[in-house]
């Protein structure tokens, strides 16, 4: 089977997809055959207008070109043996046409100040392929008899590889003196994918001669090799925010951001959201940190959270009207534009602790999860 310059193109697909084809009919001795081509199989692959070109919260994984593929068709003439036709016959080319793997975004989600969001790397599928069944006639005539000679259909199956995901982290569990050394998220890893080549192997019927010595020649139909396919792994290094400790209250210092996470108890008043006198030297102190360690134009999100006591819509509201009296004071009292600032309520929907323990309540734990996280990006 002659394949011209679409040697190049078969090349190429050692990092690419392919379709999965449709068989060809076997041709009938006597009768021409029309080349076949291959359907592919139904594509998951989005419109083009909904390929990411860039990721807003992750990594863009580039997209994968599928080159097409084309082996030419045989065609063999008619010949005349023992005053006999025997007929000609052309085995259809095989064409599988050119696919993409889509781009895709890996994914960080928003999380609060202090926290690691969930990270997520999404599925990924390698299409099947099928080179279609081949067949020369047998011939009977004019002395000659050759039996028909076959290669059945090969095929790949598609090759996933699933989704995979770390939720969010908020904490760990405290060290000595109830000092959280550091919050730390796993690096995530979507593992490579491979679709093994796919051959279908010569065909050769033989040449056969009856007792005049008149002869049938032999046909090859050549091999069709569709290359091995790989996709890279894809992965997500682990992240890690350092703390340290800051009187009534801890940082939490990552690669572009610092967390200032104050205790509730110290700010304010138990169910109240009025911030205590003695509770300007820490959001001073903070302030200051701020001012020192903070981009000079990062923007700077306040979020409120409570424990579990009480109604989610309650504590809700608690928790924005906290976070809402941190964001005044620090634009009054702490020398920071109002424009930087921004809060958020969460309510106890974001624990760092458990606010009971073996079915009993553990408010110790409940008094960690009352508290104000001020954060602002670093780098």
């Amino acid at each position: 089977m002659k394949r011209g310059s679409a040697c190049a193109a078969v090349a190429a697909l050692a990092l690419a997809l392919t379709g999965c084809g449709g068989p060809a009919a076997p041709p009938s001795p006597g009768a021409a055959a029309s080349p076949a081509t291959s359907p592919a199989a139904p594509s998951a692959t989005p419109p083009a207008s909904a390929e990411p070109t860039s990721c807003e919260n992750g990594q863009l994984i580039p997209a994968v070109e599928i080159p097409a593929m084309h082996a030419d068709p045989v065609t063999v003439p008619p010949i005349t043996v023992g005053g006999e036709t025997v007929p000609g016959f052309t085995v259809p080319g095989v064409d599988i046409r050119a696919q993409r793997v889509p781009a895709q975004c890996t994914s960080e989600a928003p999380a609060p100040g202090g926290c690691l969001g969930a990270v997520s790397i999404p599925p990924v599928r390698i299409p099947g392929v099928r080179l279609p069944a081949v067949e020369l006639p047998g011939v009977d005539a004019g002395g000659v008899h050759i039996e028909p000679v076959r290669r059945e259909a090969s095929v790949r199956e598609p090759v996933v590889r699933e989704g995979v995901r770390r939720e969010e982290v908020c904490q760990q569990e405290p060290g000595a003196g109830g000092l959280v050394a550091s919050v730390a998220r796993a690096g995530l890893i979507r593992q490579s994918a491979m679709r093994p080549s796919l051959l279908r192997p010569a065909l050769t019927r033989p040449q056969v001669c009856n007792s005049s010595r008149e002869c049938v020649p032999a046909v090859e139909i050549p091999a069709v090799d569709v290359p091995a396919v790989e996709l890279p792994a894809v992965e997500i290094p682990a992240a890690e925010l350092v703390a340290r400790e800051v009187k009534d209250a801890q940082s939490f210092e990552g690669d572009d951001e610092i967390a200032y996470d104050m205790k509730a108890d110290v700010l304010f008043d138990f169910g109240r959201a009025d911030i205590k006198p003695e509770a300007a030297a820490t959001l001073k102190r903070i302030a200051g940190d701020i001012a020192r360690d903070a981009r000079t134009d990062a923007p700077i999100r306040v979020d409120g959270h409570t424990d579990a006591k009480g109604t989610d819509a309650d504590n809700v509201e608690l928790s924005k009207r906290r976070a809402q009296a941190v964001v005044d004071w620090l634009a009054t009292e702490g020398g920071i534009e109002p424009s930087r600032l921004s809060a958020v309520g969460y309510g106890e929907a974001k624990p760092v602790a458990p606010n009971t323990k073996d079915g009993r309540d553990f408010p110790e734990g409940r008094a960690k999860n009352r508290r104000v996280v001020v954060s602002a990006g670093t780098a």
